[in-house]
């Protein structure tokens, strides 16, 4: 039945048109289809009766066979409650309610038996259900065993009878509807391979399963559909792209051995040559390169996005590197130019306070193709910025750009689209980072360059506040510097947190002789780049900040990072904070302190910063902890798509189901061939909905 599925769910029998408006407004729910992938996030089992004196406060659910033997009002006015005393053969317990008092009163029959369903609360030695769900017992109901769904609902729906229970009957209704109507997704060897439920099968069974083992192949089987569905889109957007986008062959690398011969300053480690490896063989493959480089703070990215930059220059390219804030491309231009300038190559630097004289010399040196190399924020995305021959584009910290300006990139070569090198220093878990950037190809620098000693970091409390002060003023005696970074900047009423500026105070009284600096987003550019500058010079021997500094300063005589209120701050930024030290060869540490009383996650958060410096270990901890939605942002990334499977539980059923997808990619590309006319089928439905899932240009 064509647009079965795109029925509007007023017409479902037990639904009609009042309870579908309410239902589009409270769930986002219209059609049919939409109904239908409205899961149950968990299951009641209501196939075991417990005796009452069976019954303890740990259990999470109780059902109950038990005749009631009086009711009772208790209370006045609000404090009103009906109070029902049921027992059975072994024991009574109480049931209470608040609300509809009216209502349960008249359904209760004192001598009548009822199945009663709740969650039990134990006062001294009795136990007692609030509202429980309650039916007069029948033998058919005695006999029937299943698993009940729970479906998520909310306040208002509750009050239309459309709680849990109210939408599992019109899901009942709707899924004796769909079930002839259900229509396979999946290739039958597809199915085979992976030992899959029928789809008709796994959405009856995901919402009334008949065991747990049949409902656990139900999940299976509906998680390996949306990875495998997701999987198949970005491969075929790679597809497109490597076929469809030639990129300009760079393979001359004269000025690379040059580099390496005469000015490489220290030796590349394992994971650095691999890296250029992969990109060099990308660059003169004559496909354009898309390639995500991932590596931890200090691994060295920028010294191989550099080397990458030497063989577009020695094959006839420009090259351009764009950083998300004015602070991060001077320093990358500041690296980068005592480098440049060793090899007699043109370096500058456009932002948005380059002055207008200068920036009209850079646009014609692009042009005439003098300039080689150009750093700089979102200024370069302007259209005036003309490359005689853009061969390669570097773009740091990619997730603080949007899609349309990293294509704005593309169109500054006519003839080519420039090749793509992104740089990340927050490391992604690798299940996410298949779904987000699964259209292309990743580098991870897993390796630090010699020399660098692991940062060793503490957990304080603080009531240790003098011992970190005397380890704080060693530290200074011993030539280092320190960070002490705080969440907030002013005084907060609902958060009890030390603002910078009483942190600021005490630092001074704690450390008279030495000065400090002061730095918070809050201030003029200008005077943060003074307080900066002082740091950087080693003027000041202590800077107090706010994350500000999270990214883009670079202070190899800073040795110690404080953070205040470490509990406040989320793992990946603990991490990227804590990238701040450890820059020289000095043994570098970083202290969070914390209040005493702390949540369950702040502990695991702070256990693992303690535990661990890997930064691709942290991701996975805080993708299990925030969930991808928070990692990432997820509203521009589609994986917010994902309706069953969970990114940071479901590793495992999403490489099954990546594979699966690149092995039909690799036998049928454009998915003509008659076993795949379903999975095209699909695809071509899911495109009505289809997020942009190629967040890289």
């Amino acid at each position: 039945m064509p647009g079965f599925f795109d029925t509007k769910i007023e017409f479902l029998r037990g639904v009609g048109p009042q309870k579908a408006a309410l239902i589009n407004k409270e769930l986002n729910i219209f059609t049919f289809g939409e109904l239908l992938q409205h899961y149950p996030f968990r299951y009641e089992d209501r196939t075991k009766f417990y005796k009452i004196n069976q019954i303890n406060g740990n259990l999470e659910h109780v059902q109950v066979i038990a005749k009631v033997r009086q009711l009772e009002t208790v209370g006045l006015a609000r404090k009103k409650r009906l109070v029902a005393y049921i027992e059975d053969d072994t024991g009574e317990m109480e049931l209470t309610w608040f609300k509809g008092i009216q209502w349960v009163a008249k359904k209760l029959l004192p001598g009548a038996i009822y199945i009663f369903f709740g969650k039990p609360n134990q006062y001294g030695r009795k136990f007692s259900i609030a509202h429980p769900e309650m039916e007069p017992l029948t033998t058919a109901q005695e006999e029937k065993s299943s698993f009940q769904p729970v479906y998520p609902t909310t306040e208002k729906l509750r009050v239309k009878y459309l709680d849990s229970k109210g939408i599992s009957r019109i899901m009942a209704t709707l899924v004796q509807n769909a079930y002839p109507q259900i229509q396979e997704t999946l290739p039958d060897d597809v199915l085979r391979r992976f030992n899959l439920t029928a789809k008709k099968d796994a959405l009856k069974q995901i919402h009334f399963p008949d065991d747990p083992e049949r409902l656990k192949r139900a999940r299976f089987r509906l998680k390996f559909e949306e990875f495998f569905f997701v999987q198949l889109r970005l491969l075929k957007l790679k597809l497109t792209r490597t076929e469809k986008f030639k990129g300009q062959v760079l393979t001359q690398i004269e000025l690379l051995n040059q580099f390496y011969k005469d000015h490489l300053p220290f030796d590349l480690t394992n994971a650095q040559k691999r890296v250029i490896r992969e990109s060099y063989n990308d660059m003169r493959s004559g496909k354009q390169m898309n390639r995500l480089i991932q590596g931890d703070v200090g691994s060295g990215k920028t010294i191989v996005a550099f080397i990458c930059a030497l063989i577009a220059i020695s094959s006839g390219a420009q090259t351009c590197l764009m950083a998300p804030t004015e602070i991060l491309a001077t320093q990358h231009f500041e690296g980068l130019k005592e480098f440049a300038d060793m090899m007699g190559l043109r370096i500058d630097l456009l932002t948005g306070s380059t002055k207008k004289s200068v920036r009209k010399r850079i646009h014609g040196e692009l042009l005439n193709g003098q300039l080689h190399i150009l750093i700089g924020t979102h200024a370069l995305l302007e259209d005036v910025v003309q490359f005689q021959n853009l061969g390669l584009a570097i773009v740091d910290e990619q997730h603080r750009f949007g899609v349309a300006q990293r294509a704005k990139l593309w169109a500054k070569n006519k003839n080519y689209y420039p090749h793509v090198l992104v740089m990340t220093a927050t490391p992604i878990p690798r299940t996410l980072a298949m779904t987000l950037y699964g259209d292309l190809d990743i580098s991870v620098i897993d390796e630090l360059p010699a020399g660098r000693k692991p940062i060793q970091t503490i957990h304080r409390f603080d009531k240790d506040r003098l011992k970190v002060f005397g380890f704080m003023k060693k530290e200074i005696e011993l030539g280092r510097q320190i960070y002490v970074v705080y969440p907030l900047i002013e005084d907060s009423e609902k958060m009890d947190l030390k603002s910078l500026m009483d942190g600021y105070e005490s630092i001074c009284r704690a450390f008279p002789q030495y000065p400090v600096s002061i730095v918070h987003g809050n201030m003029k550019p200008a005077d943060k780049e003074f307080e900066m500058q002082r740091f950087v010079k080693n003027e000041t021997k202590i800077m107090v900040a706010t994350t500000v500094i999270e990214v883009g300063v670079n202070v190899p005589n800073a040795s110690v990072m404080v953070i205040e209120n470490a509990e406040r701050f989320g793992l990946s930024q603990l991490h990227q904070l804590r990238g701040r030290v450890g820059r020289g060869a000095e043994q570098s540490y970083c202290i969070l302190m914390s209040k005493y009383e702390l949540s369950k996650d702040s502990r695991v958060r702070l256990d693992t910063m303690v535990r661990t410096n890997n930064g691709f270990e942290i991701a996975d901890v805080d993708l299990k902890l925030r969930g991808p939605g928070d990692l990432m942002g997820t509203q521009q990334s589609g994986v917010a798509d994902l309706l069953i499977a969970d990114l940071s539980k479901d590793a495992p059923i999403l490489t099954m189901a990546r594979d699966a997808a690149q092995a039909l990619i690799q036998e049928d590309p454009n998915l003509q061939l008659p076993q795949n006319a379903m999975v095209l089928r699909q695809i071509k439905n899911q495109k009505k909905h289809a997020v942009n899932w190629s967040r890289i240009s």
